[in-house]
């Protein structure tokens, strides 16, 4: 189990970045709120694909917790029962927790499939937490933070919960992404720890400063995320203001975070060139230091499309999903440059 134990890793670290992926398909369809209950969705397992299965039906079976619409209103089952010709309001109680009662089935089977992706990364990194347990006393680290990974996998699909009762607050969903983001920083520590006593990992050489650039690039990673999330929120709210017929309109006048993160990708990219150049003169040998511009190019030009060219089909996912990437690779070269063999002068 031991030698299987960083596949295992790998493979809860690619289903943590599907969900990400998901859930950035939610954003670009806007079916955040396709699924207005947690953990079911409009009250059952397998969501339904018609209004009519969630309209009130004579003579019909309802199970307890079942959701209908009715008068703009989510209304809730109180226990399984068997409807009569006439609607009785004492069988069923009203979802006091928002007030969002809209039925679209594209956008419901979207956030359904990103919670089922969510609950397989769940059980992916419950059974590395399991796994964990082969290394004994060798490397208790690795099995302490496999376990704080099922927690903050537990407190995520919590946070996921509240953004939903929320109706989407924006504080809630930038916690929602950092939250993500720690999630594949600490699985990537575990693989960095499980790499070590397998030997199988690669010596670097060593430079201080180097290092806390390394360090000094995420940080300015990390600003650019939050400050990304606040601007889609923006574009999210005038989405619904004007309608999608008229997102050529969305960013006429946009909030004054959108020009200092248009602004800030210029200082992330130089940081970043800097890297890659001090890498190649000193022979480091980070050569995921050419990875992460490309994934900067690529997020510098998905901005552009955004903002010329109206949006995009599949634009903001891939900002998204690559802005996720990059702090999952500008993590790991720090976990890399822990390894050295020698001292640069």
């Amino acid at each position: 189990m031991k030698r299987l134990f960083p596949k295992i890793t790998k493979t809860a670290l690619i289903l943590v970045y599907l969900v990400i992926v998901a859930g950035a398909l939610v954003r670009m369809t806007g079916s955040g709120m396709g699924c207005p209950d947690w953990p079911r969705c409009f009250g059952y397992y397998i969501p339904p694909t018609d209004i009519k299965e969630l309209q009130f039906i004579p003579n019909h079976e309802f199970k307890r917790g079942q959701v209908i619409i009715k008068d703009e209103k989510l209304w809730v089952a109180r226990e399984t029962f068997t409807t009569t010709a006439n609607y009785n309001e004492a069988d069923w109680e009203h979802y006091t927790k928002h007030d969002y009662a809209e039925f679209n089935p594209l956008h419901t089977w979207v956030e359904y499939v990103n919670r089922l992706v969510g609950a397989l990364a769940g059980l992916a990194v419950l059974f590395m937490a399991v796994a964990s347990f082969s290394f004994g006393r060798t490397k208790s680290s690795v099995i302490l933070l496999s376990w704080l990974s099922v927690f903050l996998m537990g407190f995520q699909a919590w946070l996921g919960a509240t953004v939903v009762y929320s109706v989407l607050n924006p504080v809630k969903i930038t916690l929602h992404m950092l939250v993500a983001l720690l999630i594949v920083a600490l699985i990537l520590l575990i693989l960095d720890k499980a790499k070590e006593l397998t030997h199988n990992e690669k010596i670097f050489k060593y430079d201080g400063f180097f290092k806390k650039l390394l360090w000094f690039t995420l940080l300015l990673t990390i600003i650019q995320v939050i400050l990304g999330t606040e601007v889609r929120q923006f574009v999210d709210g005038q989405v619904k203001l004007l309608g999608h017929e008229n997102i050529h309109l969305v960013m006429q006048d946009p909030i004054i975070n959108f020009y200092i993160h248009r602004s800030f990708s210029i200082v992330v990219m130089a940081t970043n060139i800097w890297l890659f150049i001090m890498n190649k003169q000193k022979g480091l040998g980070f050569a995921k230091t050419s990875w992460v511009l490309v994934l900067i190019l690529i997020e510098i030009c998905s901005g552009i499309a955004m903002y010329n060219f109206d949006f995009p089909f599949a634009s903001q996912s891939i900002h998204i999903v690559t802005a996720s990437i990059l702090f999952g690779i500008q993590f790991y070269m720090i976990l890399e440059s822990r390894r050295n063999k020698a001292v640069i002068l």
